[in-house]
């Protein structure tokens, strides 16, 4: 990864040059075709959701939207319309994460896309994009693993480094641990009006932030033998970072249901001191229409926990093109537009980190003149270095969907972190057995 994304290779420009020759073959002409979608929602997939008004004119195909919604929501309506055997439309948002558990619904793009055009992404991210065999996903402009953002300002502030200093013994500089983190979490927050911190709640945003706490306090989730494990000192450990913050209330109150919109928004206003999130948010955070610290953000690599290991759980999104589609090359040639070098080019300007080989190279060109994307990128490059996936389970989301209420209990303080833990491994254990895995 790291020299896929210091720079691009004569080879890979080899194949970029090639790419261009097949790609006069796309988009292709598709008149009197529509093409239902299911998409991921959101404020910052609208400029690229933008781009589908070319896509008709060019192509003569219709592009009817069915829902868009968060992915977490978006996963159920798929279960259900898998359940229902309603499953008849032809493109939908997707996730490295969430493609395992649909091992049979999405089609193989490769003998649909041209080789060229599927050799021009980073390897990994075509590698995280394909199961048995099959290309089940292009990956959009949004390679995700999280790094701290943080108000410069609070740093900066001679008499919050005094008063920090005196009471902790050590200097206030952004956080490199995740002890730091709890250390200044606390000393920030003026509750209600000021937060040191927050955290997504619910669904698979939190057993996910579990997992990478896991890891960087020397855990592992699932052991060599395929058993649950994260019910150990380490998971109790990952657990009580959550459960002491939102005992202390350095964290907003309503955060056990938050997802990741709500994290963007309450950075943006103000009112957290310190974030960890998505590439897909730097540009909003940074924009004085959208946010109120704008001009104020710094941006550093995600902390490291008690083992010396940093967070860093990662996954890409895609698109992906359903079996049951009955117009598979219009499909494709959709889910190639929203993924190609220009629409790439148009999300990683505002942050998300492309998963293109040459778009990560005219990513850092552009962003020599712009000292914040400068930041931006080094942050982000630097914590990729440490990103890792989910366990590859088919039963990831399932199992995060029993573990996540465990997690809830916990940091509401129903159950102490043991008993959540032992709980949620029991019914991880009971999923597991249940797909025969165990």
């Amino acid at each position: 990864m790291k020299n896929l994304l210091a720079s691009v290779s004569a080879g890979a420009i080899a194949l970029l040059s090639t790419s261009l020759a097949f790609g006069a073959e796309l988009p292709g002409k598709f008149a009197g075709v529509t093409i239902d979608a299911k998409l991921i929602g959101g404020q910052q997939y609208e400029p690229l959701y933008e781009r589908i008004g070319e896509w008709e004119k060019l192509t003569g195909a219709k592009v009817n939207i069915l829902s868009k919604k968060n992915h977490f929501e978006l996963d159920k309506e798929i279960k259900s319309d898998i359940a229902s055997g309603s499953l008849k439309w032809c493109v939908g948002s997707n996730h490295s994460s969430f493609a395992p558990q649909y091992p049979g619904i999405y089609t193989d793009l490769t003998p649909l896309i041209p080789a060229a055009e599927v050799a021009a992404f980073v390897p990994a991210n075509i590698k995280a994009s394909t199961l048995d065999g099959k290309l089940v996903m292009l990956p959009r402009a949004q390679f995700d693993v999280s790094a701290l953002y943080y108000q410069k300002s609070i740093y900066a502030d001679e008499a919050n480094k005094t008063a920090f200093k005196a009471k902790y013994g050590y200097e206030l500089t952004p956080p490199d641990t995740w002890q730091q983190v709890t250390d200044q979490a606390l000393f920030f927050t003026k509750a209600p009006d000021f937060y040191g911190t927050q955290f997504a709640g619910k669904e698979e945003a939190i057993n996910g932030r579990f997992y990478e706490m896991l890891v960087a306090e020397g855990g592992e989730y699932i052991d060599k033998d395929g058993k649950p494990a994260f019910n150990s000192a380490a998971g109790i450990k990952a657990l009580d970072w959550f459960v002491n913050l939102y005992k202390a209330k350095a964290v907003p109150a309503g955060t056990t249901n938050y997802l990741w919109d709500d994290l963007g928004q309450g950075f943006a206003s103000g009112s957290i001191a310190i974030n960890l999130d998505w590439p897909g948010w730097a540009s909003f955070f940074n924009d004085p229409k959208s946010s109120k610290v704008a001009g104020n953000v710094g941006v550093k690599v995600q902390p490291a926990g008690s083992s010396g290991k940093r967070t860093g759980w990662s996954g890409s999104h895609g698109f992906s093109v359903t079996e049951a589609c009955a117009n598979k090359d219009a499909a494709a040639s959709l889910v190639w537009w929203l993924t190609n070098e220009d629409s790439q080019k148009l999300e990683a300007k505002a942050g998300p980190l492309p998963t293109r080989t040459a778009v990560w190279a005219w990513d850092i060109d552009q962003a020599k003149s712009d000292p914040y994307k400068t930041e931006v990128l080094a942050a982000f490059q630097e914590a990729a270095k440490n990103a890792f996936p989910v366990p590859p389970l088919a039963e990831w989301i399932e199992i995060s969907n029993a573990v996540y209420p465990e997690l809830q209990a916990a940091i509401l303080g129903d159950k102490t972190s043991k008993e959540a833990l032992d709980t949620a491994a029991q019914k991880a254990t009971d999923i597991l057995k249940d797909a025969g895995k165990l």
